[in-house]
């Protein structure tokens, strides 16, 4: 079938290219990272400054990230197996949800730390600080603008580095304004409070990664697509009956896949209805990887599967219980057609 071939064309190379852009760039912002991570560490001890030691540990963080992400962008392109039909493409998902969970711990962390110093604010080597914490804020200036190269927008490994150094960067001038409220005024109350108000902002941007890392691992449908919508569209292709066990998931950032079953009208060749399903899944959703099963009304099928896997949608299949598991397959394959991109 022709259409098979628009699955492939520039849009895959467009993601290939996507991934090598982020692998540079998150291999150029873990290295700078890493070597102002020892200075801002040696800083924070040689200083007493909490905020300086928090933006230390947001650098460890960030660096440990960004080398996680790293690794995550070279198992996810390794090619699908027969084991593993995907590849390993979720590996990415799974360390941005690290990512994402070690900045919420973190802020935790500095939350608490800042808490317990506000009552008795520890005077701070104020002048070094201010000086460690610019050097600080350049490094991670300089790191967020290499992996604003990277896609940040569509990759969610990428956004969760990106957050890790950006959360870094608040770090960093929180430090620069509290050492200057305390060199000018003496306020070392300013430390511990700059550390709080930096935890607060990181602890968001955490949230909203993590929430969406476990959303793709729970197969849950993307923020992005309305399945409602999908539906209602498809469902008014011309010759389409209704539409039932449509299923919208992320394999990765960037990968959506979509599998669904068509009853169309009696006698109507399945092919054409087919490729307008698919024309229209790739137009207006922008959906290149689906399944779709089409069927007419000899088509049976279980009286348990197709229920078990509906969440919202009436499948009328009552009239089939008295049918065994073993009529599944009875009906003729010529009412099934699948696309696979």
């Amino acid at each position: 079938m022709g259409f098979h071939h628009h699955d492939h064309g520039d849009g895959h190379d467009h993601h290939h290219h996507g991934k090598g852009a982020s692998k540079r760039a998150l291999l150029i912002s873990f290295l700078i990272i890493a070597v102002f991570l020892v200075v801002e560490t040696i800083g924070g001890f040689l200083t007493n400054s909490l905020a300086l030691l928090s933006d230390a540990g947001h650098m460890l963080s960030d660096a440990l990230a960004l080398l996680l992400s790293l690794i995550a962008v070279h198992f996810a392109a390794r090619p699908p197996s027969a084991k593993r039909t995907f590849g390993l493409k979720r590996f990415e998902i799974l360390a941005a949800l690290t990512n994402g969970v070690t900045l919420v711990l973190i802020s935790l962390f500095i939350f608490w730390e800042g808490f317990q110093r506000m009552w008795n604010p520890p005077e701070v080597a104020s002048g070094s600080m201010i000086i460690i914490a610019t050097v600080g804020l350049l490094a991670n200036i300089a790191a967020a603008m290499v992996l604003m190269r990277g896609d940040t927008k569509n990759n969610v490994n990428v956004r969760s580095a990106y957050l890790h150094v950006l959360g870094d960067l608040l770090g960093s001038v929180g430090a620069i304004v509290g050492g200057i409220l305390m060199w000018a005024f003496g306020w070392y109350i300013a430390d511990p409070i700059i550390s709080i108000v930096v935890a607060v902002l990181i602890m968001l941007s955490a949230w909203r990664v993590t929430k969406e890392s476990v959303n793709i691992l729970l197969e849950g449908a993307p923020s992005r697509l309305d399945t409602t919508k999908v539906e209602e569209s498809l469902s008014q292709l011309p010759g389409v009956i209704k539409v039932h066990d449509l299923h919208i998931w992320t394999v990765t950032s960037g990968f959506d896949s979509l599998t669904c079953h068509l009853v169309v009208e009696d006698d109507l060749p399945s092919y054409p209805v087919l490729n307008d399903a698919l024309v229209l899944l790739e137009k207006d959703f922008g959906i290149t990887h689906a399944t779709i099963q089409i069927e007419n009304s000899s088509t049976r099928h279980g009286d348990l599967h197709c229920q078990a896997t509906s969440d919202s949608h009436d499948h009328d299949h009552d009239h089939n219980h008295e049918h065994n598991h073993d009529h599944d397959h009875d009906h003729p394959h010529d009412h099934k057609q699948h696309s696979h991109s």
